[in-house]
């Protein structure tokens, strides 16, 4: 059993109805964590969840409580939340610097992945801003400097192209279509295991003594349909890539 740390997935929403010569205003939260944490926990893994208003203060400061995890999850999360502590923020008070834990954290023998979104990878008008940041080393993809989506609101295909390795096991058959993903070239060294209509949609590779994965596309809508989230490979795939990511012994012999 692994404990998985997941960083993100959430949002509030403040929109505005206009009525004639009358309007009201309408606030929500919302959480898009739900198929992957189950997933996870009936794999039998611990989950601990941090979303995104939560982790800005309460993401892990320090290489110790990092270490308390096995495996760590940014998923629709921008870099920013992870550098700007509120006390740096608001108070002006250094701060460790969460993005160098996180590469660090990689290289001791940690497992990270970063999974697709419109804060995550580059996303939205590149408003994720990983790249050329310390996670980004750890990451085996190299990031786009602009926005990196591709909305594919016809479908597309993925494809495996490795189906021997463990984190494909029982994966070689057709998936289902996903409706966007960010676009990431892989690392020399890294092995592009599945793509979506050409570009690389799951890629890992060794970091020192830890492993990461790309997983460019959502873990939940609006990216990843219904069809997606349901099929039977989408518990199948987590469970194989947790089982992959913290198997020992690790690499040791990666970049970095």
């Amino acid at each position: 059993m692994a404990h998985v740390l997941i960083a993100g997935e959430s949002w509030i929403t403040h929109s505005i109805h206009i009525k004639g010569f009358d309007t009201f205003t309408q606030s929500g939260y919302a959480e898009g964590v739900g198929f992957l944490r189950d997933a996870l926990r009936a794999a039998g893994h611990e989950v601990t969840f941090l979303p995104n208003h939560l982790a800005n203060a309460a993401f892990p400061t320090s290489a110790d409580a990092l270490r308390a995890f096995d495996v760590v999850m940014l998923s629709d999360i921008g870099a920013n939340t992870l550098l700007l502590h509120p006390d740096t923020f608001n108070q002006s008070k250094p701060m460790a610097n969460r993005l160098h834990l996180i590469r660090e954290y990689v290289r001791d023998g940690g497992a990270l992945v970063m999974i697709g979104g419109y804060l995550t990878f580059q996303g939205i008008d590149a408003k994720g801003r990983y790249a050329g940041t310390a996670v980004e080393e750890a990451l085996p993809v190299t990031l786009q400097p602009q926005d990196d989506r591709v909305e594919a609101p016809q479908g597309a295909r993925p494809t495996v192209l490795k189906p021997e390795h463990p984190v494909m096991a029982g994966l070689d058959g057709e998936w289902p279509s996903v409706l966007g993903y960010n676009r990431v070239a892989p690392k020399p060294g890294a092995e592009l295991l599945a793509t979506a209509d050409g570009d690389p949609l799951v890629v890992v590779w060794s970091f020192g003594h830890g492993r990461s994965m790309a997983f460019t596309t959502d873990c939940g809508p609006h990216w990843a349909p219904p069809p997606f989230v349901e099929w039977p490979g989408y518990a199948r795939f987590w469970s194989n890539a947790v089982a992959w990511l913290t198997a020992p012994p690790r690499a040791g012999r990666g970049p970095g």
